[in-house]
């Protein structure tokens, strides 16, 4: 998507009880400006000695897939709207969400996510993106229990 497709809003995603707040967030904000809300969800293989391969290691994608639609799901149910698109990329969440602040009119993430899991860290990239995203962050709190 590009800026001339109208405001666009990114959503880390990882499958936390505060990305799936973060989405809910984002599309209250996304609705009266007329945005697309971009809900994306990060994955990478995990770092290796030279010489090893994991086993089932073409299963990060298909695992991240599934955290990102299960997300979706429950912050929206079974029929999001229309302006909620899916994105998979490749990397490591900081680094990618800061590259994709530069096209963003927002970035939505969770104040702590499921860290350490197959590369979708979304902990101290909360920190990371309000020291260095070119665009406003939005950091949410996971909804209170009870």
């Amino acid at each position: 998507m590009d800026k001339d497709s109208g405001p666009r809003i990114v959503v880390g995603v990882d499958g936390s009880d505060a990305s799936v707040e973060a989405l809910r967030q984002a599309q209250k904000l996304a609705g009266p400006l007329g945005a697309s809300l971009e809900a994306t969800a990060f994955w990478d293989y995990p770092q290796m000695y030279a010489g090893y391969v994991a086993m089932g290691i073409n299963q990060f994608e298909t695992a991240a897939g599934n955290i990102l639609d299960e997300a979706v799901g429950k912050a929206f149910g079974a029929d999001p709207p229309d302006n909620v698109v899916t994105r998979l990329v490749q990397g490591h969440p900081r680094n990618m969400l800061i590259e994709a602040s530069k096209d963003a009119d927002m970035i939505v993430v969770g104040r702590r996510g499921h860290g350490g899991f197959g590369g979708l860290l979304l902990g101290s990239v909360s920190s990371a993106l309000a020291a260095h995203a070119h665009c406003p962050v939005l950091v949410v709190h996971a909804p209170e229990a009870g």
